[in-house]
């Protein structure tokens, strides 16, 4: 669906001033009301639970502990890619609301924990990464954490959140800073001698393995032995009381909770009997998120194959965008509760709107995807069909026969088409470079263009220098 593509499309980098112009436009008639002022001390656990974004809570009390005053929520992601993808960002937008709300939310990049891997809805474990290549990763995550929550603030304040003076502080941590510099002797003895192996074995991640025939390396088992030390080490040194994560986090998540639980107990039971504090404020929660999956429980993700990448050198904007132009309509309104901060009666608005004028939005799209292949950007994925429905009545569209079009060399055909004024103008720009067939560039003025030029059979677009474009058309 259309506007929910573009509405999303934002969450990326900034677009590039080609497709701002087009996109803009379209995003203002869903940001009309961007002046009302939100009230930011609602609290966010049931702003998620009313955006369906709650999959479980380890307590029901975590309602009336973020109720009672700023607090602090983590999520973690092991860089077992470069970039974060499509599910991730359904997690951070559950941070968002926290932080634009005054709490404070921590972005944990797993530069420890990503040389172990996390079993958890895995069949199988993962290859070793080099040092290099997780160092890469690393990077390339921290990157994106922070610059998504300088653009969510942006987005939030765009919407009418009144974020500067209330959004809570933001914290990007890695966990190698911590374990490395504890020791195996000392992990076992601050963290292993709290954990029981039949509670390990018992969590899915475990158990599910553990049945089939590759079974699970001790390396995967510890692994949530060192997530918990995670939460515990963020609850300790940084008074962090929620983590946040994906459904699938569940075990690792209550790990850290039951690690949390049994050192104080033994650490701070003491205190807390002479000091006469709640020991229920000190009390720490797990939140998860649905995982990302189709209205047909298709899942999203690195696992799945199908990953839509937040780096746009590795799916680009284009690519991003027609994601969610293919939408199925049953999946629209609830990834608008999921990508945006559009309220439910906005959204319902939208999608009324979206059923009463599909043209506009239409409309929209083609004017997107005519940017998109005006400057340049592979034409690997785009359809002929798109192309010329894009260019209708476009004067950079001519029609000519296949069989005319095969008897022209390239210099011929940019003359018809009016790319050039002269075939020694042609030759003079297939000599310096600057001629192309498909974004592709030409080699030979004499060059015919053949079937295997045609996009889709349908099409072909030629291009002299970074702006001057035609589009030949086949004739029926």
């Amino acid at each position: 669906m259309r506007s929910f593509a573009t509405i999303t499309t934002a969450w990326r980098r900034q677009a590039a001033a080609r497709t701002a112009s087009c996109r803009s436009t379209f995003v203002v008639r869903f940001n009309s009301s961007a002046t009302l002022r939100h009230v930011n001390n609602t609290n966010p656990v049931q702003e998620l639970q009313q955006r369906g974004l709650v999959a479980a809570m380890t307590s029901p009390d975590l309602v009336d502990h973020v109720n009672a005053g700023p607090t602090a929520i983590y999520c973690g992601v092991d860089p077992t890619a470069s970039s974060l993808h499509l599910g991730n960002l359904v997690t951070l937008l559950g941070l968002l609301h926290f932080h634009i709300k005054g709490h404070t939310t921590i972005g944990l990049v797993g530069g420890a924990t990503g040389s172990i891997g996390d079993p958890s809805g895995k069949s199988t474990e993962r290859q070793p990464m080099s040092a290099a290549t997780l160092a890469h990763n690393v990077a390339g995550i921290d990157a994106q954490f922070q610059q998504f929550f300088k653009r969510g603030r942006a987005y939030a304040q765009n919407r009418g959140y009144e974020v500067e003076g209330h959004g809570g502080k933001v914290k990007v941590v890695n966990n190698k800073t911590w374990f490395g510099k504890l020791s195996a002797l000392d992990f076992l003895g601050d963290v292993g001698r709290y954990a029981r192996v039949g509670t390990m074995i018992a969590r899915d991640s475990v158990k599910s393995r553990l049945e089939s025939p590759q079974g699970i390396s001790f390396t995967e088992f510890s692994y949530q032995l060192l997530q918990a030390y995670d939460f515990w080490y963020l609850y300790h040194e940084d008074g962090c009381r929620i983590q946040l994560g994906g459904s699938d986090q569940w075990g690792n998540i209550t790990a850290g909770i039951d690690l949390i639980h049994k050192k104080k107990r033994t650490t701070e039971e003491q205190v807390i009997i002479n000091s006469g504090a709640d020991e229920k404020a000190m009390t720490a929660y797990g939140l998860t998120i649905p995982l990302l999956t189709t209205s047909t429980g298709e899942k999203f993700g690195k696992s799945a194959g199908n990953a839509v990448w937040l780096d746009e050198r590795m799916t680009s904007l284009f690519d991003f965008y027609q994601f969610f132009v293919k939408t199925a309509d049953a999946d629209v309104g609830r990834y608008l509760h999921y990508f945006t901060l559009l309220t439910s009666e906005q959204i319902q608005n939208v999608m009324t709107q979206h059923n009463a004028e599909p043209e506009k939005l239409d409309a929209v799209s083609k004017a997107l995807l005519a940017t998109h292949v005006l400057f340049g950007a592979s034409l690997d994925n785009v359809k002929g069909k798109e192309l010329t429905d894009a260019f209708e009545h476009d004067s950079r569209m001519i029609s000519l026969s296949k069989e005319q079009v095969a008897e022209m060399s390239l210099d011929r055909i940019a003359v018809e088409s009016g790319l050039c004024s002269s075939k020694s103008e042609a030759k003079k720009l297939v000599k310096s470079g600057g001629f192309y067939i498909n974004n592709i560039k030409a080699a030979d003025a004499a060059y015919r263009i053949g079937e295997k030029d045609w996009i889709d059979g349908a099409v072909c677009v030629l291009r002299s220098g970074k702006s001057n474009y035609k589009l030949v058309r086949a004739a029926p």
